[in-house]
């Protein structure tokens, strides 16, 4: 199986005709239906009904459409990877970043980093803790910073970096900011701002009905930047990691929660394996203690 094959088979199914896959692809129909022939007879199988209307898959087309895809798409991937390191000499670095990890406390250490190794290339990739790992655990990623809640899978290598409190952030007007202290029974009180993405979320519901404490939201949100914003414009008041604010904020003030005070561990996450980028390694211990 050719890649050029495959290029064509994707480009039939993308365009719907012979004659236009063709006409994008840049070659002659002819020799286009004979790299789909000998495609078909390598697979075993016909993959297109041919119409006068045009090419529908077949049953056995749509079945190995999405994984003929994939390997196309890897294949362009690394090709513009290795494109981009024989040219420019960069060695890429790709770092997952759990959406509630905020950028105040590691983007100093970052860009120390890049300083002192100019060389290497990072890619900041932001999803949910389960992607990332899956992510790493397809080779997509090198490095994953999280909090996770449970203990993660012997594959994977830990590396403490901090300690993170939480906080309650509302507006720099609100009563909260004549306050040395502020608890959970306060802000029952208060229009709340929810964190869907908060991996406490679940801890601090139990934490509430243990306290009898009904934390009203009039707000829902899977986005950090849109919470902060809200607390901003003074729609209510949220609980957040500390280190997902604003450093220099003049509109937004927060108060370390007590009773309970709840912090969270920050780790840098990968795999487990005999050959570990070197450049990883030096990134990993410049992070250490940030």
């Amino acid at each position: 199986m050719e890649m050029q094959q495959i290029r064509y088979f994707l480009a039939v199914c993308d365009q719907g005709t012979i004659t236009q896959a063709a006409q994008r692809t840049y070659i002659s129909q002819p020799s286009l239906t004979l790299a789909i022939k000998k495609l078909e007879d390598e697979i075993g199988g016909e993959l297109f009904t041919r119409t006068h209307a045009g090419c529908q898959l077949t049953q056995l087309g749509r079945m190995v459409e999405p994984k003929l895809r994939k390997i196309y798409k890897d294949l362009q991937a690394t090709k513009a990877e290795a494109i981009r390191f024989t040219r420019l000499n960069t060695i890429p670095l790709r770092i997952g970043l759990m959406t509630t990890i905020g950028a105040q406390r590691l983007c100093p250490c970052l860009a120390r980093y890049q300083q002192d190794f100019p060389n290497i290339e990072l890619e900041l990739i932001v999803d949910n803790e389960a992607g990332l790992l899956k992510q790493m655990d397809s080779g997509l990623l090198d490095l994953v910073i999280s909090a996770p809640t449970q203990l993660l899978a012997s594959s994977y290598q830990s590396i403490r970096l901090y300690e993170e409190r939480y906080v309650i952030a509302f507006n720099r007007t609100h009563r909260f900011n004549q306050l040395q202290k502020v608890d959970l029974k306060a802000i029952q009180s208060e229009p709340y701002l929810d964190r869907l993405n908060c991996e406490l979320r679940e801890d601090l519901k139990c934490i509430c009905q243990n306290q009898e404490i009904n934390l009203y939201a009039v707000y829902r949100s899977n986005s950090e930047e849109w919470i902060l914003r809200m607390v901003q414009a003074g729609i209510g008041v949220a609980l957040m990691p500390e280190y997902t604010l604003p450093k220099d904020s003049s509109d937004i003030s927060y108060r370390y929660l007590v009773d309970p005070e709840i912090c969270r561990q920050v780790y840098a996450i990968y795999k487990q394996q005999t050959s570990v980028k070197p450049e990883l390694l030096v990134l990993i211990d410049s992070l250490n203690g940030v």
